[in-house]
């Protein structure tokens, strides 16, 4: 009798018919764990590729800001007031666009060290394997 899903009723199996399904069981297992770890590699190297432009991102602002857009500015606030200030107001908006990009990219190192890494899936299955067998 089969499930809507197709899975099969193994009530009435018995022992050695279950035992012989084992090496399918193990086989489906390893190529599962397998493609797992491709997953996660690929999910994990493109983030690590995110992050890296963040932060180039932040690098550039960091570089350009202050000389490109610092002097025009600089020029412009100090008919308003004193060009000292205007040019510290300058430097604290760079500064502050700065840390926001680089807070980017620390949240998407955070994100990707929070995954479960497939190796201590595996790991998980060997020991639920193990005390498997320790009862027979």
């Amino acid at each position: 009798m089969s499930t809507p899903r197709g899975f099969r009723d193994r009530g009435d199996d018995g022992l050695l018919s279950l035992i012989g399904d084992l090496p399918e069981l193990i086989r489906n297992l390893i190529v599962a764990e397998i493609d797992a770890a491709k997953a996660w590699a690929v999910r994990t190297g493109k983030d690590a590729g995110v992050v890296g432009l963040w932060f180039v991102l932040a690098l550039f602002v960091l570089f350009w800001t202050i000389p490109a857009i610092g002097a025009f500015t600089i020029i412009g606030l100090s008919s308003w007031m004193a060009p000292w200030l205007a040019a510290l107001i300058l430097v604290g908006i760079g500064l502050v666009l700065v840390a926001v990009l680089a807070l980017l990219g620390l949240a998407r190192v955070k994100k990707m060290s929070n995954r479960e890494n497939p190796v201590s899936a595996a790991k998980t299955d060997a020991g639920i394997v193990k005390e498997v067998t320790d009862e027979f």
